[in-house]
């Protein structure tokens, strides 16, 4: 599970994040690469673009659900 502790710099101001556990599998970038890019000097993914509508909700939810190492967060999660 992503921690707000270790939330990476880049990450745009919002409720979703990537944290410094990612490790660049560039599997969010291919499913939502609307929201992600990639860090090139760190090795990461970053949040690019917060979701504005609950249809891009649901597109960042779902990367989030497959990322390998649970490495993106929601600030609003339980």
């Amino acid at each position: 599970m992503a921690a707000i502790s270790d939330r990476l710099a880049l990450n745009v101001a919002g409720r979703f994040f990537v944290d410094s556990s990612c490790i660049d599998c560039d599997q969010c970038r291919t499913e939502a690469p609307d929201f992600f890019a990639r860090d090139g000097d760190g090795g990461t993914s970053y949040v690019k673009r917060q979701p504005a509508t609950p249809e891009e909700i649901a597109q960042l939810e779902a990367a989030m659900g497959n990322c390998a190492t649970a490495s993106i967060g929601d600030e609003t999660a339980g």
